[in-house]
Protein backbone atom coordinates (compact mmCIF):
# COMPACT_ATOMS: atom_id res chain seq x y z
CA UNK A 1 0.00 0.00 0.00
CA UNK A 2 1.33 3.42 -0.95
CA UNK A 3 1.98 6.05 1.72
CA UNK A 4 -0.76 8.28 0.20
CA UNK A 5 -3.32 5.50 0.34
CA UNK A 6 -2.26 4.60 3.89
CA UNK A 7 -2.63 8.22 4.92
CA UNK A 8 -6.10 8.45 3.39
CA UNK A 9 -7.14 5.33 5.28
CA UNK A 10 -5.82 6.67 8.60
CA UNK A 11 -7.53 10.06 8.12
CA UNK A 12 -10.87 8.30 8.48
CA UNK A 13 -9.97 7.42 12.08
CA UNK A 14 -8.95 10.97 13.14
CA UNK A 15 -12.47 12.24 14.08
CA UNK A 16 -13.04 9.19 16.28
CA UNK A 17 -9.67 9.62 17.96
CA UNK A 18 -10.30 13.32 18.56
CA UNK A 19 -13.74 12.56 19.99
CA UNK A 20 -12.24 9.94 22.32
CA UNK A 21 -9.55 12.36 23.50
CA UNK A 22 -12.09 15.11 24.01
CA UNK A 23 -14.43 12.95 26.05
CA UNK A 24 -11.51 11.64 28.11
CA UNK A 25 -10.33 15.17 28.86
CA UNK A 26 -13.81 16.22 29.96
CA UNK A 27 -14.09 13.19 32.26
CA UNK A 28 -10.68 13.88 33.80
CA UNK A 29 -11.46 17.56 34.38
CA UNK A 30 -14.88 16.73 35.81
CA UNK A 31 -13.39 14.18 38.19
CA UNK A 32 -10.70 16.63 39.30
CA UNK A 33 -13.26 19.39 39.84
CA UNK A 34 -15.55 17.10 41.85
CA UNK A 35 -12.69 15.76 43.98
CA UNK A 36 -11.30 19.25 44.58
CA UNK A 37 -14.68 20.60 45.67
CA UNK A 38 -15.31 17.58 47.89
CA UNK A 39 -11.95 17.88 49.60
CA UNK A 40 -12.40 21.62 50.15
CA UNK A 41 -16.04 21.58 51.19
CA UNK A 42 -16.71 22.08 54.87
CA UNK A 43 -18.81 19.42 56.59
CA UNK A 44 -22.23 20.23 57.95
CA UNK A 45 -22.00 21.64 61.46
CA UNK A 46 -25.07 21.92 63.69
CA UNK A 47 -24.69 25.39 65.19
CA UNK A 48 -27.54 24.74 67.59
CA UNK A 49 -25.44 21.97 69.06
CA UNK A 50 -22.19 23.96 68.77
CA UNK A 51 -23.26 27.62 69.08
CA UNK A 52 -19.84 29.11 69.91
CA UNK A 53 -17.88 29.89 66.74
CA UNK A 54 -14.34 31.15 66.37
CA UNK A 55 -11.39 31.55 64.01
CA UNK A 56 -7.63 31.07 64.10
CA UNK A 57 -5.24 33.45 62.39
CA UNK A 58 -1.62 34.32 61.75
CA UNK A 59 0.24 37.00 59.81
CA UNK A 60 -0.84 35.23 56.62
CA UNK A 61 -4.36 36.54 57.17
CA UNK A 62 -3.12 40.11 56.79
CA UNK A 63 -4.74 43.13 58.43
CA UNK A 64 -8.17 42.31 59.84
CA UNK A 65 -11.20 44.15 61.17
CA UNK A 66 -12.02 41.96 64.15
CA UNK A 67 -14.86 44.21 65.27
CA UNK A 68 -16.58 43.26 62.01
CA UNK A 69 -15.77 39.60 62.63
CA UNK A 70 -17.33 39.80 66.10
CA UNK A 71 -20.44 41.42 64.62
CA UNK A 72 -20.56 38.46 62.18
CA UNK A 73 -20.92 36.00 65.05
CA UNK A 74 -17.29 35.19 65.90
CA UNK A 75 -16.72 34.83 69.65
CA UNK A 76 -13.18 33.50 70.03
CA UNK A 77 -9.85 33.59 68.23
CA UNK A 78 -6.61 31.63 68.37
CA UNK A 79 -3.58 33.74 67.43
CA UNK A 80 -0.29 32.35 66.18
CA UNK A 81 2.46 33.62 68.45
CA UNK A 82 5.57 31.63 67.63
CA UNK A 83 7.21 28.67 65.93
CA UNK A 84 10.31 26.63 66.69
CA UNK A 85 13.14 28.13 68.70
CA UNK A 86 13.12 31.71 67.43
CA UNK A 87 10.30 32.58 65.00
CA UNK A 88 7.59 34.95 66.25
CA UNK A 89 4.51 36.01 64.33
CA UNK A 90 4.92 39.68 63.48
CA UNK A 91 1.18 40.35 63.71
CA UNK A 92 0.57 38.64 67.04
CA UNK A 93 0.56 41.76 69.18
CA UNK A 94 -1.67 43.85 66.92
CA UNK A 95 -4.03 40.89 66.40
CA UNK A 96 -4.15 40.44 70.18
CA UNK A 97 -5.08 44.08 70.73
CA UNK A 98 -7.70 44.06 67.97
CA UNK A 99 -9.25 40.87 69.35
CA UNK A 100 -9.47 42.37 72.81
CA UNK A 101 -11.11 45.53 71.46
CA UNK A 102 -13.66 43.35 69.64
CA UNK A 103 -14.45 41.39 72.80
CA UNK A 104 -13.18 38.08 71.43
CA UNK A 105 -11.85 35.43 73.80
CA UNK A 106 -8.21 34.87 72.92
CA UNK A 107 -5.81 31.95 72.84
CA UNK A 108 -2.23 31.80 71.55
CA UNK A 109 -0.58 28.92 69.71
CA UNK A 110 2.95 27.78 68.94
CA UNK A 111 3.86 25.61 65.96
CA UNK A 112 5.97 22.80 67.42
CA UNK A 113 9.06 21.88 65.43
CA UNK A 114 9.99 18.21 65.56
CA UNK A 115 13.71 18.90 65.17
CA UNK A 116 14.11 21.70 67.75
CA UNK A 117 14.78 21.63 71.48
CA UNK A 118 11.56 21.56 73.50
CA UNK A 119 12.61 23.83 76.35
CA UNK A 120 13.95 26.44 73.94
CA UNK A 121 10.66 26.32 72.03
CA UNK A 122 8.78 26.85 75.31
CA UNK A 123 10.96 29.84 76.12
CA UNK A 124 10.35 31.33 72.69
CA UNK A 125 6.60 30.86 73.10
CA UNK A 126 6.44 32.60 76.47
CA UNK A 127 8.60 35.47 75.28
CA UNK A 128 6.25 35.89 72.32
CA UNK A 129 3.09 36.11 74.42
CA UNK A 130 4.71 38.34 77.09
CA UNK A 131 2.40 37.28 79.95
CA UNK A 132 -0.62 38.58 78.06
CA UNK A 133 -4.07 37.68 79.32
CA UNK A 134 -5.29 34.70 77.31
CA UNK A 135 -8.83 33.66 78.06
CA UNK A 136 -8.32 30.39 76.16
CA UNK A 137 -4.79 29.74 77.34
CA UNK A 138 -1.86 28.38 75.33
CA UNK A 139 -1.81 25.80 72.55
CA UNK A 140 0.95 23.63 71.09
CA UNK A 141 0.33 22.86 67.41
CA UNK A 142 1.56 19.30 66.76
CA UNK A 143 1.30 18.14 63.17
CA UNK A 144 3.45 16.49 60.53
CA UNK A 145 2.42 18.80 57.68
CA UNK A 146 5.09 21.47 57.24
CA UNK A 147 7.39 19.82 59.74
CA UNK A 148 10.83 18.22 59.49
CA UNK A 149 10.88 14.74 57.96
CA UNK A 150 12.60 11.59 59.19
CA UNK A 151 12.93 12.76 62.80
CA UNK A 152 12.87 9.73 65.14
CA UNK A 153 9.60 9.51 67.04
CA UNK A 154 11.43 9.12 70.36
CA UNK A 155 13.20 12.42 69.76
CA UNK A 156 9.92 14.15 68.91
CA UNK A 157 8.25 12.79 72.04
CA UNK A 158 11.16 13.81 74.26
CA UNK A 159 11.18 17.38 72.89
CA UNK A 160 7.41 17.66 73.18
CA UNK A 161 7.48 16.42 76.77
CA UNK A 162 10.22 18.95 77.59
CA UNK A 163 8.12 21.79 76.17
CA UNK A 164 4.95 20.69 77.98
CA UNK A 165 6.83 20.30 81.28
CA UNK A 166 8.46 23.70 80.88
CA UNK A 167 5.11 25.42 80.26
CA UNK A 168 3.52 23.56 83.17
CA UNK A 169 6.30 24.65 85.48
CA UNK A 170 5.69 28.23 84.38
CA UNK A 171 2.04 27.92 85.33
CA UNK A 172 0.44 27.20 81.94
CA UNK A 173 -2.00 24.37 81.28
CA UNK A 174 -1.40 23.22 77.71
CA UNK A 175 -3.96 22.49 75.02
CA UNK A 176 -2.97 20.67 71.82
CA UNK A 177 -3.93 21.37 68.22
CA UNK A 178 -3.59 18.46 65.81
CA UNK A 179 -5.29 16.22 63.27
CA UNK A 180 -6.04 12.49 63.38
CA UNK A 181 -2.50 11.45 62.40
CA UNK A 182 -0.89 13.78 64.92
CA UNK A 183 -3.26 12.69 67.67
CA UNK A 184 -2.71 8.99 67.11
CA UNK A 185 1.07 9.32 66.62
CA UNK A 186 2.03 11.73 69.42
CA UNK A 187 -0.81 12.57 71.82
CA UNK A 188 -3.32 9.75 72.26
CA UNK A 189 -1.33 7.68 74.76
CA UNK A 190 0.73 10.23 76.67
CA UNK A 191 -1.53 13.28 76.83
CA UNK A 192 -5.03 11.88 77.22
CA UNK A 193 -7.15 14.22 79.32
CA UNK A 194 -5.53 17.46 78.22
CA UNK A 195 -7.71 19.87 76.19
CA UNK A 196 -7.70 19.06 72.49
CA UNK A 197 -8.35 21.30 69.48
CA UNK A 198 -8.86 18.97 66.56
CA UNK A 199 -8.64 19.58 62.81
CA UNK A 200 -11.06 17.27 61.01
CA UNK A 201 -13.24 17.61 57.92
CA UNK A 202 -15.87 14.89 58.35
CA UNK A 203 -19.36 15.55 59.70
CA UNK A 204 -18.11 14.98 63.24
CA UNK A 205 -14.57 14.65 64.59
CA UNK A 206 -13.16 11.21 65.24
CA UNK A 207 -13.55 9.41 68.54
CA UNK A 208 -11.57 11.53 70.99
CA UNK A 209 -12.33 13.94 73.81
CA UNK A 210 -12.04 17.30 72.07
CA UNK A 211 -12.69 20.87 73.17
CA UNK A 212 -12.46 22.77 69.88
CA UNK A 213 -13.09 21.57 66.33
CA UNK A 214 -11.53 23.20 63.27
CA UNK A 215 -13.79 22.11 60.42
CA UNK A 216 -13.15 24.57 57.58
CA UNK A 217 -10.01 26.11 56.03
CA UNK A 218 -12.01 28.22 53.56
CA UNK A 219 -14.56 30.12 55.61
CA UNK A 220 -15.67 33.65 54.78
CA UNK A 221 -16.01 36.05 57.71
CA UNK A 222 -16.69 39.77 57.59
CA UNK A 223 -13.59 41.82 58.32
CA UNK A 224 -11.19 39.02 57.29
CA UNK A 225 -9.57 39.35 53.86
CA UNK A 226 -9.76 36.12 51.89
CA UNK A 227 -10.42 32.79 53.57
CA UNK A 228 -9.98 31.90 57.23
CA UNK A 229 -10.08 28.77 59.40
CA UNK A 230 -13.41 28.25 61.19
CA UNK A 231 -13.83 26.48 64.52
CA UNK A 232 -16.49 25.63 67.08
CA UNK A 233 -16.40 24.97 70.81
CA UNK A 234 -17.60 21.52 71.87
CA UNK A 235 -20.49 22.44 74.13
CA UNK A 236 -23.32 24.74 75.09
CA UNK A 237 -23.09 28.33 76.28
CA UNK A 238 -23.14 27.11 79.87
CA UNK A 239 -20.25 24.75 79.04
CA UNK A 240 -18.47 27.69 77.42
CA UNK A 241 -18.68 29.80 80.56
CA UNK A 242 -17.31 26.92 82.62
CA UNK A 243 -14.48 26.38 80.15
CA UNK A 244 -13.51 30.04 80.30
CA UNK A 245 -13.22 29.88 84.09
CA UNK A 246 -10.73 27.02 83.76
CA UNK A 247 -8.71 28.16 80.75
CA UNK A 248 -8.35 31.79 81.84
CA UNK A 249 -6.79 30.63 85.08
CA UNK A 250 -3.49 30.08 83.21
Amino acid sequence: MSLRKLWNEKKKDIPAVLLFLGVSAVLVLTSFYTYHNYMNSAPYVDFERYPIRGIDVSRHNGMMNLDAAAADGIEFIFLKASEGESFRDENFHINYEKAGHAGLKRGAYHFFRFDKDGITQGQNFLKAIEKKKLELGVVIDVEEFGNAKNVPRDSIMMRLEDMVDYLNLRGYRVMFYTNRDGYESYLMDQYAGLPLWICHFSSTPFDADWTFWQFDHHAKVKGIPGEVDMNVFVGSRKDWEEHLKISSAN
